[in-house]
């Protein structure tokens, strides 16, 4: 069975000329066939795991490990993480002016499959991962985000993927801005992906919204850059009948 082991992470990132520590101790296990919520509120830390785990080189790691599958994911580049496996949708994903997403995505398929699809295949295959999500066909034809709606980034996230099948995927906030039909569109799209009990998710969301549409096993809540409290989905019931207030001084030094 696939596992992502976090152990005792720490992580920094440059704040007016300092280092502010962010992460202070994260532990997690991610396994294969697994859907793991991470909850607690903006600036608890959440978003700074997930970027950190991508590579992002503005994010430094102080201390701690990270592995998948017995092999050490800090010591990878960016493209080793994902040809390893790893998925990380953003909460802002990035434009990039004249690359075609049919470009982007045959690109990206290329690099972790190892080969190019031959092209009548891709197209077949594209097109049909497009049709599930409710994309017009015009979309493969766009640049990458370039002025994409809030929920058409999302859906070019989910895209992707469905096409590239990883092991693990990270999901940041990936409901942050959708309207009700697009985060029904966008949450069959990553339960699609689970169906066949292999990948292992973890959502990052400050609400409850996304959980109703994609069932969890596990909750998580973050604050001030630890995991303070553990559950099921029960869990994230209390917090939405309660908040986060019963958690924020749980477990957390200074």
């Amino acid at each position: 069975m696939t596992e992502l082991t976090i152990r005792d992470l720490h992580v920094e990132v440059e704040a007016d000329g300092d280092a502010k520590e962010i992460l202070r101790g994260v532990d997690l296990t991610v396994r294969g066939g697994q859907t793991h919520a991470i909850m607690g509120p903006n600036g608890s830390g959440k978003s700074t795991l997930a970027y950190a785990l991508a590579g992002h080189p503005a994010y430094t790691i102080t201390s701690g490990s990270v592995e998948m599958d017995g092999q050490d994911l800090l010591d990878m580049s960016v493209d080793e993480r994902a040809r390893a496996g790893l998925f990380l949708a953003m909460q802002y994903p990035v434009e990039v002016p004249g690359v075609s997403v049919s470009n982007f995505l045959r690109s990206a398929v290329t690099a972790v499959r190892g080969e190019a699809p031959a092209l009548r295949t891709w197209l077949k295959e594209m097109r049909g991962a497009m049709a599930d999500l409710h994309v017009d066909p015009s979309f493969a034809e766009r640049s990458v985000n370039e002025g994409f709606s809030g929920g058409e980034r999302k859906r070019h996230e989910i895209l992707q993927l469905e096409l590239l099948r990883p092991k693990f995927a990270v999901l940041d906030e990936t409901d942050s801005g959708l309207d009700v039909d697009a985060l029904k569109v966008v949450s069959e799209g990553v339960n699609r992906v689970r169906a066949d009990g292999q990948i292992g998710v973890v959502l990052i969301t400050h609400t409850t919204r996304l959980l109703k549409q994609i069932p969890v096993e596990f909750v998580h809540v973050m604050w001030q850059g630890r995991i303070v409290a553990e559950g099921g989905p029960e869990l994230a019931e209390t917090i939405e009948a309660d908040g986060y207030e019963q958690f924020t001084g749980a477990g957390v030094a200074g």
